[in-house]
């Protein structure tokens, strides 16, 4: 739950911050709490992101929030972490990772730009003319997208691995310093040999004649 609302604060505050257009991991976010987050609830870290940090950019410019292509957006994300479990898979190189990243960022260039064509300030004809325009304008920023995508799943991912490898050497190194405990020491439970035993013996030994003498 912490991790999540850390995710949560870290894509709103990145969105709130200036910054270059569309220059925004919010693909990697997704993707990152889809690999580390239950299935179930994953999808609520990038549209609880977008969510906060828009009510705060509509309030400041005047922009509804009913916004067609923002629910469009917001699907585009949640969709996204269903692609973060093929990360945590065995025999996976981090080869994936760049591929995984590359799949978000165009999800969100197919999404973004069918929702913008829905949007009537964009004065787009609604048919399939107006559909290849909009995706051709868009062209000009897929790049921030792929760059800031790319960018944020080596950052969140390689983190992860980093803290992952020394959860599992504290424990180890602890266990080298454990102190040395000595073994315990061993009572005899023998009985002692009585007084009374050794006086019989020493006085057979006495008495006995010696044999072979010289």
């Amino acid at each position: 739950m912490r991790k999540a609302l850390f995710l949560i604060a870290i894509g709103a505050i990145y969105r709130l911050v200036p910054h270059p257009w569309n220059l925004v991991p919010m693909g990697a976010l997704s993707l990152y709490a889809g690999a580390s987050l239950p299935r179930r609830w994953a999808w609520v870290v990038p549209v609880a992101a977008m969510g906060l940090s828009d009510l705060v950019i509509d309030y400041a410019i005047g922009r509804p929030f009913l916004d067609p292509s923002r629910w469009i957006i917001y699907a585009s994300f949640a969709l996204t972490t269903l692609m973060g479990p093929l990360a945590r898979r065995p025999k996976v190189g981090p080869w994936l990772l760049p591929v995984l990243s590359l799949s978000a960022s165009a999800l969100f260039f197919l999404t973004s730009n069918f929702g913008a064509r829905l949007v009537p300030e964009m004065n787009y004809p609604r048919n399939l003319a107006g559909l290849l325009a909009c995706y051709v304008a868009g062209i000009l920023f897929i790049r921030p997208t792929i760059l800031a995508d790319l960018a944020g799943t080596a950052v969140l991912f390689g983190l992860d691995a980093i803290l992952e490898r020394a959860n599992r050497l504290l424990p180890a190194r602890g266990a080298s310093l454990q102190p040395v405990v000595n073994p315990p020491t061993v009572v005899s439970t023998a009985a002692p040999i009585s007084s009374e035993l050794i006086a019989s013996i020493r006085s057979i030994v006495l008495v006995q004649p010696w044999i072979g003498g010289c």
